[in-house]
Order: C-alpha cells, then sequence, then structure tokens
C-alpha cells in the first residue's frame, strides 16, 4: 500500500460566517472544527505527514492548538495563499510522499473508512461525489440553458491524486492565468485523463454560512447515538 501525505485545507477568514476569526477554530461538541478532521487523520497509517495551509496571521494559533492534541503523525503548519488554488499548491510543493489526499479543515465529518476507501482505490486519481438531487440550470440574471442533472455530480474533498503529476498541472494553471475552485476540474483541463468518482456522503458537508452551524451540530448529535 502507498503511503501519502495529507494536505488540509484551512486558510479561510470567516467571511462568509461573518465572524473575526476563521471558521476552522469554530467549536463543534467543544473542539475546533479542523480537530475533528486531524483526529481520524492521524489514525490511518498510511497518512504519512500531514500539511495545514494556514491563514498568516493565525498560523501559529493553529500550532499551539495542534500541539493540545498530542497528535502522532507529524504536522507542518504553512501559511496558505490568498486563494484556495494557491493553499493547494503550496501544500504540494511541501509534500513528501508520491501520492496526496487533499482535504478541508471545515469538513469535520469525513469518516476514517471514506480514507480507507480513497486510499483503496486502484486509479491514483479518485474523489468523492453526490448525485444532484435538483434542477439546475445554466445562467445569471436570466436562464441561458438546460443542464442534465444526471450527468453532473456535486464534488466532495477529500481528493487523493499522485503528487507530481498534480504539481505539474498546478504550475501549468498558474503560467496560464487559470483560476479553479477545485482539483479535478483543473487536474482533468490538463490531463483529460481518467478521474475515479466514489461515492461520497450527504453527511460530509462544508460548513461555510451560519445555517452550516446548525446543521452540524444536528449531525454531530446523530452520529453520536450511531456510535459513529
Amino acid at each position: 500500500m502507498a503511503d501519502y501525505s495529507l494536505v488540509l485545507l484551512s486558510g479561510g477568514i470567516g467571511k462568509r460566517m461573518q465572524l473575526n476569526i476563521p471558521k476552522q477554530f469554530l467549536l463543534l461538541a467543544g473542539k475546533p472544527i479542523f480537530i475533528h478532521v486531524l483526529e481520524k487523520v492521524d489514525r490511518i497509517p498510511e497518512i504519512k505527514e500531514i500539511i495545514v495551509t494556514c491563514p498568516a496571521d493565525f498560523l501559529l494559533k493553529t500550532e499551539e492548538v495542534i500541539r493540545e492534541y498530542g497528535f502522532t503523525t507529524p504536522i507542518h503548519c504553512i501559511e496558505g495563499g490568498e486563494t484556495r488554488q494557491e493553499s493547494v499548491y503550496k501544500g504540494l510543493k511541501q509534500a513528501s510522499y508520491e501520492n496526496t489526499i487533499i482535504h478541508e479543515a471545515v469538513r469535520p465529518f469525513v469518516t476514517e473508512e471514506m480514507f480507507q476507501t480513497l486510499i483503496q482505490e486502484k486509479n491514483e486519481n479518485a474523489i468523492f461525489g453526490l448525485d444532484i438531487p435538483f434542477t439546475v440550470l445554466q445562467g445569471t440574471t436570466k436562464v441561458d440553458g438546460n443542464l442534465q442533472r444526471d450527468q453532473l455530480v456535486n464534488v466532495q474533498l477529500p481528493h487523493k491524486y499522485n503528487t507530481k503529476t498534480l504539481l505539474y498541472a498546478h504550475e501549468c494553471a498558474r503560467e496560464d492565468a487559470l483560476e479553479f475552485t477545485e482539483d479535478a476540474s483543473l487536474y482533468f483541463h490538463y490531463y483529460h485523463s481518467d478521474i475515479t468518482i466514489l461515492q461520497g456522503s450527504e453527511y460530509n458537508i462544508k460548513i461555510t454560512k451560519p445555517i452550516d452551524r446548525k446543521i452540524a451540530e444536528a449531525i454531530y448529535k446523530e452520529t453520536i447515538l450511531m456510535g459513529e
């Protein structure tokens, strides 16, 4: 089984949450959201290092909080970029292993099983995704066209990629001044190669807006009752 680096994107500044602290520091069941992710990652033996991309002003605080929990996997905190894409690029440049998993600090309900499913997938490039359960139209201020939802996927993290090939794609995107919202679209743009889509989880939400905090609390209570 291959060894992995994990890049944990923890660069949010809480703008959409209307907060004066990054959303990854919000408490869920008494712990910062990103700590829930690190606790699960720390139990995955194939993940040999964790690279956390942080806002510059919160780099020391991130390191301080992490130290409190005594993780065994080596964790390196680095300054993230001004965009998500730049943060991934910086994380990949620090990755020591042939394969890299990318996850977001504000997706605390990822499970150990999801990481293992990703690792065990034979294709070295794989993502999680969900079906689109609602109608999607093309347009901004007016309808310009129909999109077929059975041909679309709601992209979730974590993802995994060959480190060198994804890093090269990021370098190409920087040269071309192209910006992508996540890595599967960036990777496919340059390689047009096969990326496996694994079945995602409706519980694996991204906590971005105030309503997401309420949903997260409900999910946490439910998962505790289910013994997960």
